[in-house]
């Protein structure tokens, strides 16, 4: 666990459960950050979600939990306790940074919300991420609204745009109003923490799911305000841009776009249609999206007799274009191999390792890198205490009195 990366020495309390959170504090813990995942006794219930393997009859932790709790270390830790919140409240006075995601107000019913912890430690950053944020960056009317991912990218405005019409809405595939908020959260933690290092003074960091979808939603901010109207689903294409979308061809499907007039007349030229440029449906950028069913079938006509092989071969390092993977092409394509984003760790329970998504972000001089599989529910629980001067006798104790398990 010798953390590396340009966080190392970094001190984060996890008091997160599910993805959001978890995904916030494992992007700090991939870059060095020393990370302690404070989980109830009984654990983070993403713990008991899949997929497990068939050999696994442990099932400590499934796949979607190795995913966003790497490179962490867990200390089962009952808050409901008050032996329990002194624990934490003696953890946060020399952490530097706390992420949880608990509901609004939960915390500090236990006195473990940031105004009662700043008074421990002024210089702590205090980072809670919600489906509707919390007081300090505007009360919501939802506040206390439970939400999970699809009901950020329904209200922040992917759903209403993505899919092939109106009455068929379509959530991102994955988990993205968590891992896009987890992101945000991450980000807010690092400029808050960078504010705390100049002046000695922490803060309160507030993320919503929703608002980080909306953050993302260019398109709908743009198309009603610039113009009234509210963008509705165009299947793969985005307005404004031809052709830019899915096209058929002999063996399924691919992903082909070259809107800007240079890609387009190097497109045209490639399927072997260097007139296609000087007709007045498809002259300019915005000719090309009025006509672009008629854009399209003049292309199809072209790609419908090709395989994904030999348009690989042809438009490869020519305009942007790809086969439509499955998870299968992902494992076997030497892009990913060559960037590393497809380690192995150990899983607990299994004879065969287990892969997890990697660390896309590549720093040169202090790269991240993924150290270590998720933890096991208090794996570390008698270390972590050990480290803040509790003896492994009165550890016992708490273990006995079911403050503490591990």
């Amino acid at each position: 666990m010798m953390p590396t990366g340009a966080l190392k020495g970094l001190r984060v309390l996890d008091l997160t459960h599910a993805l959001a959170g978890p995904f916030c504090s494992q992007v700090l813990a991939d870059h060095g950050a020393d990370v302690i995942k404070v989980e109830p006794l009984d654990g983070d219930f993403f713990r008991r979600m899949g997929p497990f393997r068939d050999d696994d009859r442990q099932r400590q932790l499934g796949g979607l939990f190795q995913a966003c709790n790497r490179n962490k270390q867990s200390l089962a830790l009952n808050l409901k306790h008050p032996e329990g919140q002194a624990l934490l409240r003696q953890l946060a006075g020399t952490a530097d940074a706390l992420v949880e995601n608990y509901r609004a107000g939960v915390l500090e019913k236990l006195g473990l919300g940031y105004e009662q912890l700043r008074s421990i430690n002024p210089a702590l950053v205090y980072t809670s991420v919600r489906g509707f944020g919390d007081r300090v960056g505007g009360v919501s009317p939802y506040m206390d609204w439970p939400a999970f991912d699809i009901v950020a990218q329904a209200m922040g405005g992917w759903m209403g745009i993505t899919g092939t019409d109106p009455e068929h809405p379509v959530k991102v595939g994955g988990g993205a109003g968590d891992t896009v908020s987890g992101l945000f959260a991450a980000f807010g933690t690092m400029a808050a923490l960078w504010h705390a290092r100049a002046t000695g003074q922490g803060q309160y960091v507030d993320v919503a799911m929703t608002d980080s979808i909306l953050a993302l939603s260019e398109l709908v901010v743009s198309q009603y305000s610039f113009r009234g109207v509210s963008p509705v689903p165009v299947g793969n294409g985005i307005p404004g841009m031809a052709p830019f979308d899915t096209v058929r061809v002999k063996d399924g499907v691919v992903a082909l776009a070259a809107p800007h007039d240079p890609q387009f007349r190097e497109l045209a030229a490639l399927i072997g249609r260097p007139e296609l440029p000087q007709d007045p449906r498809f002259a300019d950028e915005e000719s090309r999206w009025t006509h672009r069913a008629a854009l399209m079938e003049e292309i199809e006509r072209f790609t419908a007799a090709r395989t994904k092989a030999e348009l690989r071969e042809l438009f490869g390092n020519r305009i942007p274009f790809s086969p439509i993977y499955t998870a299968e092409d992902i494992f076997s394509d030497p892009h990913f191999a060559a960037r590393q984003m497809l380690p192995e760790v150990e899983q607990p329970g299994s004879a065969r390792p287990a892969v997890v998504p990697g660390v896309p972000v590549k720093l040169s001089s202090t790269p991240g890198a993924v150290r270590h599989r998720a933890p096991l529910l208090g794996e570390h629980t008698r270390e972590i205490l050990g480290r803040i001067g509790l003896s492994a006798a009165k550890i016992d104790e708490l273990v006995a009195a079911r403050v503490v398990s591990g």
